[in-house]
């Protein structure tokens, strides 16, 4: 009985054992990876579209200045940012209490200079008078007539320095020097302001859009050029490069119609085109995106699909959608698997 329980023993640890060898060699098999099979797509390199997207912003193509004439107190401003003006409206009025005591010390200058012009001019009757009776000589008279020429041309001049006083007086009422919109009119009712002081801004002529372009790129820019304006259903197109960099940038306007008067001064993102690079570009549907991170499928050893990520450029006109890493040229790639 002993010499039986052992040998059964020792059969089921060498059954077991073979057992155990033959699942673990099952396990370290796997599944072989699928060939990948359907279209596919050599990467290689194609001149695509350069194109640039710029800031840009909603301007009127000139600006007109409400400025004060005279220096003063600004008594009354008439308008605010946003108001649409006339040409010719009064949009304040400055106040210089000078002028007002000027205009006093002329009246009284005029005054006088007439009151002696009438002296002069009685005493020339009188004297005329007595000339034709012979009592005057001829001398006396042409003294007489000299000094009521003298007192007429005092005041001729008392009354134009009259005219020039009160004249200057109505320079401070500020006009609106053309039809437009109210873009700034920062200065408070009661600050003092000096002669050729801005009160407000006001738009003049069509509205741009206007752009900045590096000097390197600006260059590529020409007259008559289409751009593409995000935001806005219809694109624009190049009216006017000035000639001038600023601070190292190119300044254009893009005329377009259907802008809004109370855009002034909006961002808007313009796509530029500046000729043609060489890229790498697939078709769209070669791409998946899961998680936010985008995929392509390539053949790799063996014949198998693998997934690799990559970093997109912006989607061209054609379809297609450029690779800026994680393929190069001569790779294979699959269409992305429907999901």
């Amino acid at each position: 009985m002993r010499t039986f329980s052992a040998s059964v023993v020792a059969v089921g640890l060498v059954f077991g054992t073979v057992a155990l060898a033959g699942c673990g060699r099952h396990e370290d098999a796997g599944p072989a990876p699928a060939v990948a099979e359907g279209e596919r797509l050599t990467v290689t390199r194609a001149a695509i579209p350069d194109t640039k997207a710029v800031p840009a912003v909603i301007a009127s193509r000139d600006l007109g200045e409400a400025r004060a004439r005279i220096g003063g107190v600004l008594v009354r401003l008439n308008v605010r940012e946003g108001d649409l003006v006339r040409e010719g409206q009064l949009i304040g009025v400055v106040v210089d209490d000078r002028i007002g005591l000027q205009t006093a010390a002329q009246e009284a200058l005029v005054a006088a200079a007439e009151a002696e012009a009438g002296r002069a001019r009685a005493d020339l009757s009188r004297i005329q008078a007595l000339f034709d009776q012979g009592i005057y000589a001829q001398a006396r008279l042409d003294q007489s007539r000299a000094a009521y020429e003298a007192a007429e041309g005092q005041a001729r001049a008392a009354r134009a320095q009259r005219a020039a006083t009160a004249e200057l007086g109505t320079q401070g009422r500020i006009l609106a020097p053309t039809a437009g919109q109210v873009l700034t009119a920062d200065v408070p009712e009661g600050s003092v302001v000096t002669p050729g002081q801005s009160v407000a801004t006001i738009t003049a002529g069509p509205l741009v859009v206007r752009l900045e372009v590096p000097e390197a790129q600006g260059r590529a820019l020409g007259l008559g050029q289409t751009v593409e304006i995000a935001g806005l259903n219809e694109g624009g197109v190049i009216t006017q490069i000035y000639p001038a960099a600023t601070a190292g940038r190119v300044v254009a306007d893009v005329a377009v119609t259907g802008l809004d008067q109370r855009g002034v001064g909006q961002r808007l993102e313009v796509r530029l085109s500046l000729g043609e690079r060489q890229a790498i570009a697939i078709p769209r549907r070669f791409v998946a995106t899961r998680f936010g991170i985008d995929y392509v499928r390539t053949v790799g050893p063996g014949g198998v699909a693998v997934e690799a990520p990559v970093q997109l450029g912006p989607d061209l006109p054609d379809g297609r959608v450029e690779v800026l890493s994680g393929l190069a040229e001569g790779d294979v790639v699959l269409p992305a698997e429907a999901r």
